[in-house]
């Protein structure tokens, strides 16, 4: 079945009750024991004071957090993107999902309360003084790294625009005539993506809507510095609420097939207003911004 959407115009033109996801509690962080293996009686003659002489406190934590895995037990409102940036999840809800596949299932947005999943921590900057130096120089070069891949993530341009989404292709374009939208054409475009894809706000903006709104399922509207607004249709999963500011290539959510689609991808509007109805054609509005649209 072709991938690309389609869905019904929504009874209301109404702004959907904004939903504002909710997460508590956290895992414990169940650090291993520093065993007394290395403790002895004193024997009867002293020894010198350095023969029993342990690392520093500090050093053993350290090492300790570098081999730590916890257990996390899912909470009513979690979804792996949010739980990864609680937790400090060094490869983000990606990391989680590869690590607890066989646990979650094939669909990365289906996890439910109760779900238990291990967490790997990150590894200790260094453990010993003498190590200090090449630890160092790791972390820059892991740092530089994940930079690089955020900056490539994002397309982003100097404009201050980018793409909903990374390397994807439209499949249904904007004013495509058919007789199953209300409007008689398609109000957008759809961008050919698998559930779980990361969506990005186009620019930075102020969330007007994050909510389930009929046929548009899960969706996200963002009214932007120029007066327009950016919609986000059919996500599994939601990561932003109403009134909250975004900036340039942040997620908002997940990609998914909720609402009246034929299968997942992302439906992306330009408005004049928040509603159904004052839509313009993305791709120029894009365009006219100095982003690249395949």
């Amino acid at each position: 079945m072709p991938a690309n959407g389609k869905h019904r115009r929504p009874k209301s033109q109404r702004l959907s009750r904004s939903i504002a996801v909710a997460g508590t509690g956290g895992a414990a962080l169940a650090l291993p024991l520093m065993g007394a293996a290395g403790a002895h009686a004193a024997p009867s003659t002293s020894a010198p004071e350095k023969a029993v002489q342990s690392l520093p406190a500090t050093e053993k934590t350290v090492t300790a957090k570098s081999t730590g895995v916890t257990t996390y037990s899912v909470k009513a409102g979690d979804y792996l993107a949010k739980i990864a940036e609680e937790q400090d999840v060094t490869g983000g809800w990606k990391k989680i999902y590869q690590d607890n596949r066989e646990a979650i299932g094939g669909n990365p947005s289906l996890i439910h309360p109760g779900l238990k999943l291990a967490l790997g921590q990150k590894a200790a900057t260094s453990t010993t003084k003498s190590s200090g130096s090449s630890s160092s120089s790791s972390s820059s070069s892991s740092s530089k790294d994940t930079s690089a891949e955020q900056s490539a993530d994002t397309t982003s341009t100097s404009s201050g625009y980018a793409l909903p989404v990374t390397g994807a292709t439209i499949g249904t374009g904007y004013r495509v005539a058919g007789s199953m939208w209300s409007s008689g054409y398609h109000t957008g475009v759809d961008f050919v993506v698998p559930t779980g894809t990361t969506i990005k706000a186009i620019a930075a903006g102020t969330v007007v809507s994050a909510a389930y709104d009929g046929a548009y399922g899960n969706e996200v509207v963002i009214r932007h510095a120029d007066g327009e607004y950016s919609q986000y249709a059919h996500m599994s999963q939601l990561s932003v609420s109403a009134g909250q500011t975004v900036t340039e290539g942040q997620q908002i959510g997940l990609s998914g097939a909720t609402g009246n689609v034929t299968g997942p991808h992302l439906h992306f509007e330009i408005r004049t207003t928040p509603y159904y109805g004052s839509d313009v054609d993305p791709v120029a509005y894009l365009r006219s911004h100095g982003v690249t649209v395949g």
